[in-house]
């Protein structure tokens, strides 16, 4: 892709003197300019180099966030959110250097309203810390991305993850916000209400924002009870086709499965090196299903008719809640597996998203395509929602095979795009996906964000360099 460099050194701009003394008056130690600090909070996990912010505030209030941003908009000095550093497309990276607010530390579960189905949290509370402090109440919080991710973080990105083909993204289940905006004041964007008319949906455009509108601080989630029974099944096949079929003829036929990832080959013997496990080593199918004990079992059975109507094999169930755990944690760390494949390498991840009825040929054109390169590389996704990511192991100090893995991600990116798809269907823009963004919406509608952006930020200190160019 040819784009101006996001990482000239001319773009970024010293912490300002007086800024930073506010701060560190504000603060006090928790302010740090230490490099190890800022270096720490200028890297996640994309494959772009550490670029680290110029200071880091580590805020506990949203009166506190509120003073950071009155601080640096009166400079007019860049601002970064920073949640749990899990991103994948370079959201975090300090481009125009400025000051990171890290927001861990705001990691209070503050109501949890089991008649109403609804939680508010502060924006550091990590996924799993959240579902651990629901445990007694039997109602959990489905959006599960994988990665351990704050909850603010999944807000700013639109997460979503294995559950998204039953139970949506975070777009369809946060209901209220509390943002801090560019002028340092505090809204709450709507109640606790399951629906409402009121206005524009204020919510709904800060969900996937990116950190580029405001600094989300509290979140007000849906949840959902415990299902009665819960079951898991593992089934391979002998092709991709078949795999991917099976998933299109479950939706098709509206089986309400909880989840259904597929993983490749090669990603299944990058799991079974790395967790010990010993699945047969072929195109492989994982689903849960939720609900009666009587209706999961249903949904299983249909799901293993298809299934072998297809040529799966192996079909195991796992319905002990020991033996679903080791199946989704396996799953949880592919990435990592994958990693272990090549030690020392750095996984470009691709997130295409296509209309269910073109996820076969947008993954077996992604498989051609990915078989033109050099290095390995794995297919693996929540094919149910008809999202999926290609992961390519390069050498990060090679540059002809960060050439080449570009080249692919265009190719398997363009091809979801002449499907009627999406650059990206959990990770979000970042830095990665900007040009992308262009081609998928046009230059008007990428006018009328930047046009938004002004209105909500005119200074640009929210995260600049971030989702399209100025």
């Amino acid at each position: 892709m040819n784009h101006p460099n996001p990482f000239l050194a001319e773009l970024r701009r010293p912490l300002p003197a007086e800024l930073g003394e506010a701060l560190k008056a504000r603060f006090g130690d928790r302010f740090s300019v230490a490099q190890a600090v800022r270096d720490h909070h200028g890297r996640d996990e994309s494959p772009f180099p550490m670029t680290a912010p110029e200071a880091v505030v580590f805020a506990q209030s949203t009166a506190e966030v509120a003073d950071t941003v009155r601080l640096c908009r009166a400079h007019r000095y860049p601002l970064i959110a920073y949640g749990a550093g899990s991103s994948l497309e370079g959201h975090l990276l300090a481009v125009q250097g400025g000051v990171t607010i890290d927001l861990s530390q705001m990691n209070a579960v503050l109501a949890v309203d089991a008649a109403d189905l609804t939680v508010t949290v502060q924006t550091g509370v990590l996924r799993k810390q959240l579902n651990e402090h629901l445990k007694t109440t039997g109602l959990f919080f489905p959006i599960d991305p994988g990665a351990d991710a704050s909850i603010g973080g999944m807000c700013a990105t639109r997460a979503s993850g294995t559950n998204a083909v039953r139970y949506g993204t975070m777009r369809e289940n946060v209901l209220s916000l509390t943002v801090v905006t560019a002028d340092g004041k505090v809204i709450r964007t709507a109640g606790r209400a399951k629906k409402s008319s009121a206005g524009y949906d204020l919510t709904r455009l800060f969900i996937g924002s990116e950190g580029t509108l405001g600094i989300i601080t509290e979140v007000t989630l849906k949840l959902y009870p415990v299902p009665e029974a819960m079951s898991a099944a593992v089934v391979s096949f002998a092709s991709m086709a078949d795999a991917v079929n099976t998933v299109i003829q479950t939706i098709q036929l509206g089986v309400p499965i909880a989840r259904s990832e597929f993983l490749c080959e090669r990603t299944i013997r990058a799991i079974n090196a790395h967790s010990h496990t010993t699945l047969r080593e072929a195109p492989t199918l994982f689903f849960e299903f939720h609900g009666t004990d009587a209706s999961a079992r249903e949904q299983a059975e249909l799901v293993q008719s298809i299934a072998s109507d297809l040529g799966g094999q192996d079909f195991e169930w796992a319905s002990r809640p020991e033996d679903r755990t080791r199946l989704w944690n396996a799953r949880h760390n592919a990435y990592f597996a994958c990693l272990q494949v090549r030690p020392g390498c750095r996984a470009i991840s691709t997130d295409t998203c296509v209309p269910i009825s073109r996820l076969a040929e947008s993954i077996a054109g992604a498989r051609r395509i990915l078989d033109s390169g050099d290095f390995p590389t794995m297919i693996l996704g929540h094919v149910g929602d008809g999202n999926f990511h290609a992961v390519l192991l390069v050498d990060p100090e090679d540059a002809h095979e960060m050439q080449e893995a570009e080249r692919l991600n265009d190719e398997i990116v363009r091809l979801a795009l002449s499907m009627d798809g999406t650059c990206t269907g959990e990770h979000g823009i970042g830095l990665h996906k900007m040009d992308f963004l262009v081609e998928e919406v046009g230059e008007d509608a990428i006018d009328l964000m930047r046009r938004i952006k002004l209105a909500f930020d005119p200074d640009n200190i929210f995260n600049p360099g971030k989702i399209f160019r100025m």
